[in-house]
């Protein structure tokens, strides 16, 4: 189990110094934020909360398999005190 830890730790290393700054954003989404703000409208706002949404629902999915696998090792390691 701590090797599993220590790759893990160390492939998030290597990905956090190889990151570069990256302004990646489509032309339609830049122009909608731009002019969303100089017009005093609230759909950079809206943007803003679709992304987050979509960011939200992947780190769900992967913890809730974590917290399963996690709960299905603990039963396999503990076993049943009736079978003595």
């Amino acid at each position: 189990m701590k090797k599993i830890v220590y790759i893990f730790f160390c492939v998030l290393l290597l990905s956090a110094a190889s990151a570069q700054q990256a302004s990646a954003q489509c032309a339609m989404c830049s122009v909608n934020a731009e002019q969303s703000v100089k017009n005093g409208n609230t759909q950079g706002k809206g943007l803003n909360s679709g992304i987050l949404y979509l960011l939200a629902i992947p780190y769900l999915l992967i913890s809730g398999m974590g917290i399963l696998w996690y709960v299905k090792y603990r039963k396999k390691t503990t076993g049943y005190a009736g079978n003595i």
